[in-house]
């Protein structure tokens, strides 16, 4: 029996009959890389172009696991290699993004790499050659979203972050809720690992290994710090703000949500409508949710009467997010529709910054996130910047200069950011715009 497209499936497969299937250039072969390259070659009229990887190996067996033969991947060190194995109906592997980026058969670049400053060279690299970018790397888009989305626009382009990523997951039901008139109260998700901020990759080896992980990814998780980039990246889409620094993080479970994370005048925990969070209560993980409140008594008594909940507010939810899996939906629609599937506002609304997870010394240089010293923390943007916190993004290869206990907060007092990295030179820049908005906004 053969079951028609409908859909996005339908409109893909005749755009590839028309003009050929999108072509994406995908910029790492990690754990979410490897994932994207086997779905790519199971989604209808798209096809996967060039994979760029140091690790030649890792992208080989990727490769290899979503059924290219050995004749079918080709090594090339430039664009013009790139497009003829394309041309050629093959897959070309490379090990320089800058090929990648500049290739005229990739229609949209997909950076999967997991590195702040590395995502951002690659971003830039193909926005100079014309292409979109879809920023898997969240870590990247907190730090200096804004300043990719205006480079973006300059050349014409589109800059989003990921579909199936809990951010863009929250946007899609967000936007749900918008379209129907609701006010929304909170939105965020649930916490998918056992939370423990000390969290070090020593201890979570073995379940990496069984998990199929690389360890310091998974304490990126554990430790919290990806739930805080993840809801600080929805803040910035949207002007939700976290609640209190850190979120409230309640033990709400999916039934429980609404009335836990709507304001205080209404039986819950928060201080006021319009904010981020996230809950570690159970049924909610590894969905993403949305409160809302009708604003009209018409519509509260259907929402009741639909079973959605008890009111004065609901939750409305999606209980999965498909990460890796999604994302090549943002690459397609970056270049069919020209429209990101979520993008930073314009101005600064939260900030990710890094805790000490153990008591730091003037002289240490700190490694990475998911790593031994330091873990992420949402604020407001305008707390952070009061405090001087240091950015998440900008705390790899930073240098502590006064001490620092367990617990507290790197600022740019007792620590310098590397100055050596794009990332952190396009942070400075954008911080003295900020300093500008400031002064009219508390003005």
């Amino acid at each position: 029996m053969t079951i028609a497209n409908v859909g996005f499936a339908a409109e893909l497969v005749a755009r590839a009959e028309k003009h050929g299937p999108v072509t994406i250039g995908l910029a790492g072969a990690g754990q979410m890389g490897t994932d994207m390259v086997v779905q790519m070659s199971l989604i209808p009229g798209v096809r996967l172009g060039a994979l760029s990887e140091v690790n030649m190996q890792a992208a080989r067996d990727a490769l290899a696991l979503a059924g290219h033969a050995t004749s079918d991947i080709v090594e090339a060190s430039s664009a013009n290699g790139i497009d003829a194995a394309i041309e050629a109906g093959r897959v070309a592997l490379t090990g320089d993004f800058k090929a990648l980026c500049a290739a005229g058969r990739i229609d949209v670049v997909i950076d999967a790499t997991g590195n702040p400053n590395v995502g951002t060279l690659i971003a830039l690299e193909a926005f100079r050659n014309g292409k979109h970018v879809v920023m898997l790397n969240v870590e990247a888009d907190i730090t200096i979203g804004r300043h990719l989305k205006a480079e973006a626009r300059k050349a014409g382009v589109i800059y989003t972050g990921a579909a199936g990523d809990e951010p863009a997951a929250t946007l899609e039901i967000m936007g749900f809720a918008q379209a129907l008139g609701f006010e929304i109260v909170a939105a965020g998700k649930g916490k998918n690992n056992a939370l423990k901020f000390d969290a070090t990759p020593d201890a979570y080896e073995e379940e990496a290994r069984r998990r199929n992980m690389n360890a310091r990814m998974l304490v990126e998780f554990v430790d919290g710090s990806k739930t805080m980039i993840e809801m600080v990246a929805v803040a910035n889409a949207t002007g939700l703000v976290p609640d209190v620094p850190g979120m409230h993080g309640p033990a709400a479970t999916r039934d429980e949500l609404a009335q836990v994370l709507c304001t205080k005048a209404d039986g819950g925990i928060l201080s006021k409508s319009g904010v981020v969070d996230y809950s570690i209560g159970k049924g909610v993980a590894p969905g993403v949710f949305c409160i809302v409140k009708p604003r009209h008594p018409r519509v509260l008594e259907r929402m009741t009467d639909l079973k959605v909940g008890p009111g004065p507010c609901y939750t409305i939810f999606r209980p999965y997010h498909l990460t890796s899996l999604e994302v090549p939906l943002s690459a397609i629609r970056a270049v069919t529709h020209g429209v990101p599937d979520m993008e930073p506002v314009d101005h600064p609304v939260a900030e990710c910054v890094a805790l000490a997870k153990r008591d730091l010394n003037p002289g240490d240089t700190l490694g990475k996130i998911g790593e031994y010293d330091y873990r992420g923390f949402a604020m407001t943007w305008q707390d952070a910047s009061n405090e001087r916190a240091l950015p998440l993004g900008l705390a790899e290869r930073a240098t502590v200069t006064r001490p620092v206990k367990a617990g507290e907060r790197l600022t740019y007092a007792n620590c310098t950011p590397d100055d050596s990295l794009v990332i952190t030179q396009i942070r400075r820049r954008l911080d003295q715009t900020d300093a500008v908005y400031a002064g009219g906004a508390a003005a």
